[in-house]
């Protein structure tokens, strides 16, 4: 156990090293207890407003139980406050303004309450808008690919629950539910089942009120049976999502890093390009053009990259293979990949060294290893995505 943003939180469980829980993942399934991220509901007539105020993405445009990777942007300089998942929620005869459900991370949290009441403040005089922090929601997620046949048995297939069917909900779609527990009961409150993840591989994230949070984890453990499903910790979680090429909070992403210099410029759509209209848009709009073409392009890029030898760690200083030995960047993230049986870093490198195949150096304790810039995600990702059939 390792204290985290005011939790102890476990690196991993006694059945299963990190190696052998990061393939349990890939091969059966996993459960992950994420309750320590930080999930908010902001609701009214100028919640999309608001939202596009603070974010890139094109809020308005987001249809009822679907999300969205964004940022939260600080003013001006376009640095992003926090990496953030957006899923609109549906309006009902009871609550009919626009809705949504936010989920922001544990170790921003304190930051990120300040900014939402800093923006807040005066963006709501004269205009209603509510945000709520849900305290003690739980949070957990079911990873792997055995996912969907574990949780569909806890789902109701009749009255007084609509049946849903797990293979026509896609990634990046959700949809409320109550379920059903070893004793035939159903959980007190709807959960909100939300397709997606954080290790590139098919499975949920399901909001889970308090009461019936641990009541809900037995139940996906008792369906399963441990052939099938183990808990995993926060080891295995780091190397999936790194394997996946997603960021992590205050290694991968800081504050005075752009979407643009983070390789995360498609969360900015084209009418956002257009129109602009969100904070730091002066600074990341220009930067979507080189400086060739017009703009102002970009300094630095996050890359991924493998390296020969020894795992290289957050912070190693990435150099030119030219024989200068130029520090072009450094390393943000680094582990032995357990699916590839290679090492694999991600960090930043000094644009022009961005492309895939180019070769870099890394100092490992002191020492260079030969390194490659190479496309990522590293291990491909496996989402069950709606393909439309364009024939």
């Amino acid at each position: 156990m390792v204290p985290f943003a005011g939790y102890s939180m476990p690196v991993q469980y006694s059945d299963l090293s990190v190696g052998e829980s990061h393939k349990w993942t890939r091969e059966k399934a996993s459960l992950f207890d994420v309750g320590h991220m930080v999930q908010h509901h902001l609701s009214g007539p100028s919640a999309p407003a608001f939202l596009e105020l603070i974010t890139p993405t094109a809020i308005s445009a987001l249809k009822p139980y679907t999300s969205t990777l964004s940022c939260l942007l600080h003013p001006k300089t376009g640095g992003i406050v926090d990496d953030t998942v957006i899923t609109r929620l549906p309006s009902t005869p009871s609550s009919p303004d626009p809705a949504f459900y936010i989920v922001t991370n544990a170790g921003c949290r304190d930051k990120d309450l300040a900014y939402f009441s800093e923006q807040l403040a005066p963006f709501s005089e004269g205009k209603e808008i509510t945000h709520t922090v849900l305290e003690d929601q739980g949070l957990i997620a079911l990873q792997g690919p055995l996912s969907a046949s574990i949780l569909q048995p806890l789902i109701p297939s009749d009255s007084p629950m609509p049946h849903i069917d797990l293979n026509t909900l896609y990634f990046g779609t959700s949809t409320r539910t109550r379920l059903l527990l070893p004793s035939g009961a159903l959980t007190s409150e709807e959960v909100l089942i939300s397709r997606g993840g954080y290790t590139g591989e098919d499975g949920f994230e399901i909001s889970i009120a308090p009461a019936d949070t641990v009541a809900v984890t037995e139940a996906l453990l008792a369906s399963a049976g441990p052939e099938n499903l183990r808990l995993a910790g926060l080891g295995a979680r780091d190397s999936l999502r790194l394997e996946a090429g997603m960021c992590l909070y205050g290694h991968d992403l800081d504050d005075s890093t752009t979407p643009v210099e983070a390789g995360l410029s498609w969360i900015i759509p084209k009418t956002r390009r257009t129109s602009g209209g969100f904070h730091g848009a002066e600074a990341i709009l220009p930067q979507l053009t080189p400086k060739k073409d017009g703009g102002t392009g970009v300094q630095r890029r996050r890359v991924g990259l493998t390296i020969d030898g020894a795992p290289a760690r957050e912070g190693a200083e990435i150099v030119a293979s030219d024989g200068e030995g130029e520090v072009i960047g450094r390393v943000t993230s680094g582990c032995p990949s357990p699916s590839l049986g290679a090492n694999i870093a991600m960090g930043y490198v000094k644009n022009g060294f961005h492309k895939a195949g180019t070769e870099v150096g890394v100092l490992v304790r002191g020492k260079g290893r030969v390194a490659r810039v190479v496309k990522m995600p590293f291990v491909g990702t496996r989402y069950h995505r709606e393909w439309v059939n364009a024939g």
